[in-house]
C-alpha cells in the first residue's frame, strides 16, 4: 500500500492572508494563483498494519516537532476518511528552501494528501482533495488542480475549496523565483496570521479584494499582461501593508528584497515589461511573459545578495507518479 505524488507550490497573484476558520483553515478572502513548474514536491507515502506507529521523513534536510505533528495530523485525517488504522512511512522532498516563503507547506501537503489517498486505495474526486489538502495547509488547495487556479474562501468544510481557471498552456507566463535567503523565516505563516486583526489595514484590504479578483479575472480574458502585473503587485503590497502594520509587525523583506522591487520598477520604467509578487517570507517572483524572460534573467544576475532562480512556468496539479521515494 504505498503511492507517490508530485505536486507543485503555487504563487498567488490575488494572495490569502487571515483566516475565518482556523480549524478548518477557511480563508477570509478568495485567492487566486499559478501552479510553478520548477518549485515542487514529491511524497511517497505507505501504510502497513506491521508498523506501531507514523514516520516522516524529509530528504536533504528536517523537519520540526511541530512539522511533524502537523503531518501526521494530515495522515489522521486521511486515515479517517479511509476508514483505516493503518500507521504509515512518509518521505518527501522539495526542489526549494522549506520555510522561506516560497509556499512549500502548500506542495507538500497537496502531494501528502494526493499519495495518503492514493495508497490506501480511495478516490476522491478534485473538490474533495482540495478540501482536505485545505485543511494541512490553507494554499495546498490551489496546488491541487492545473494552471491558473481560484480558491473560493466559502463558509464551511464543503464550500471552501479550489479550481482551475485555465489551464497551464492557456497563457505563457514566467515566474523567476529569486531565492535571496533560503533559511528558515523566524515568524511561519501560521503564527503570523494570529495577529492579523491588529492591523488597522485588515478591513481595507478585505473590501478590496473581490474589485481585484474581477479586475485580474478580466485581464487574463484579454491576455492583458499590464493589467495583469499592475494588480498583482497591488495586491502583494496591500498584504505585506497588512503584515507590517500587525502587532508585532512582521517585516519579512531584507536589503535584497528591497533591491530587486526597486530594479523591477526601474526596468519596467525603462520599457521592460516586468512585475513583481512576494509571499510571507523574502524571496521575489519576478513576473513577465515567455519572451521577456531571458533579457529578465540577465539583468537578475548582475545583482549579488541572490543565493538561486527557480525558473516556472505555469504547472499541471498535484499527479500520482511511478517513481518511489523509498
Amino acid at each position: 500500500m504505498k503511492a507517490t505524488a508530485k505536486a507543485p507550490a503555487n504563487i498567488a497573484f490575488i494572495k490569502y492572508w487571515g483566516k475565518s476558520d482556523n480549524e478548518l483553515r477557511l480563508p477570509l478572502n478568495d485567492s487566486f494563483s499559478m501552479n510553478m513548474s520548477g518549485a515542487y514536491t514529491i511524497t511517497t507515502a505507505e501504510f502497513s498494519s506491521a508498523w506501531k506507529e507514523d514516520t516522516v521523513r524529509l530528504l536533504d534536510g528536517e523537519f520540526s516537532v511541530s512539522e511533524v505533528s502537523r503531518v501526521i495530523k494530515g495522515l489522521d485525517r486521511i486515515r479517517a476518511r479511509a476508514g483505516s488504522t493503518k500507521k504509515a512511512t512518509v518521505v518527501t522532498k522539495n526542489t526549494f528552501p522549506k520555510g522561506a516563503g516560497s509556499a512549500a507547506s502548500a506542495s507538500g501537503f497537496a502531494a501528502l494528501t494526493l499519495a495518503g489517498f492514493t495508497a490506501l486505495g480511495v478516490s476522491l474526486s478534485e473538490k474533495e482533495l482540495t478540501t482536505f489538502s485545505r485543511q494541512g495547509s490553507g494554499s495546498a488547495c490551489r496546488s491541487i488542480p492545473d494552471g491558473f487556479v481560484v480558491w473560493e474562501k466559502g463558509i464551511d468544510n464543503d464550500s471552501s475549496y479550489a479550481y482551475s481557471l485555465y489551464p497551464p498552456g492557456y497563457w505563457d507566463i514566467r515566474d523567476i523565483l529569486v531565492i535571496v535567503d533560503k533559511r528558515m523565516k523566524k515568524v511561519s505563516t501560521t503564527e503570523g496570521m494570529e495577529t492579523i486583526r491588529t492591523s488597522p489595514y485588515l478591513d481595507t484590504r478585505l473590501a478590496s479584494v473581490p474589485g481585484r479578483m474581477a479586475a485580474i479575472q478580466r485581464a487574463f480574458q484579454r491576455k492583458d499582461f499590464t493589467g495583469f502585473g499592475e494588480i498583482t503587485e497591488e495586491d502583494c503590497l496591500d498584504m505585506h501593508k497588512v503584515m507590517q502594520s500587525q502587532v508585532p509587525p512582521l517585516m519579512y523583506w531584507n536589503d535584497t528584497t528591497r533591491v530587486i522591487m526597486d530594479a523591477v520598477r526601474r526596468w519596467r520604467r525603462d520599457g521592460l515589461p516586468v512585475y513583481f509578487t512576494i509571499d510571507a517570507g523574502p524571496n521575489v517572483h519576478v513576473l513577465c511573459e515567455g519572451q521577456h524572460e531571458a533579457e529578465t534573467l540577465e539583468k537578475l544576475r548582475t545583482f549579488p545578495g541572490i543565493v538561486d532562480f527557480i525558473l516556472n512556468r505555469p504547472a499541471e496539479g498535484a499527479r500520482v507518479i511511478a517513481d518511489h521515494l523509498f
